[in-house]
């Protein structure tokens, strides 16, 4: 039996990500924040869970505007971390964002985040740039990463 499941993140797990964005981030999303972004019919929420426990292990999420993509978050459990749950979440992203016609994924990444940038990267994300100051608490620049369909 495979460890995790996968699936759309629902609302009555807004508050396990917010915990995990908590865990995380400097400037996390909070549960209102998830629960206004679910009722959005121009997002995609896709998540990850322990099957034996039913503990949210991960989500990941995109703003779809026309045929673009804007990966808004991508964020894993630090206990479950390095078992493939990013990856299987931006595999499944990146099919979902194709299945509704998206052409081009956007994302933006801390330019100390290593893991991260090479994840994505291995995925096909390229580098196109950097946003000065993009990121708060501390102060970071971020890349520009563009996956073209």
């Amino acid at each position: 039996m495979e460890r995790y499941g996968y699936g759309p993140l629902r609302a009555e797990d807004a508050a396990e990500a917010a915990d995990i964005e908590q865990q995380l981030f400097s400037r996390p999303w909070t549960k209102q924040n998830f629960l206004e972004s679910l009722q959005q019919p121009d997002t995609i929420y896709l998540a990850a869970w322990e099957n034996e426990s039913g503990v949210l292990a991960g989500y990941c999420g995109c703003y779809q505007a026309l045929d673009e993509g804007n990966i808004t978050n991508v964020a894993v459990r630090p206990s479950m971390q390095r078992q493939g749950i990013a990856r299987n979440l931006m595999l499944r992203m990146l099919q979902s964002g194709r299945q509704r016609g998206i052409q081009n994924f956007v994302l933006e990444v801390r330019i100390s985040n290593h893991s991260a940038c090479s994840l994505y990267q291995s995925l096909g994300f390229q580098n196109v740039g950097v946003r000065k100051n993009f990121y708060t608490a501390p102060t970071e620049d971020a890349y520009i990463m563009v996956l073209q369909c």
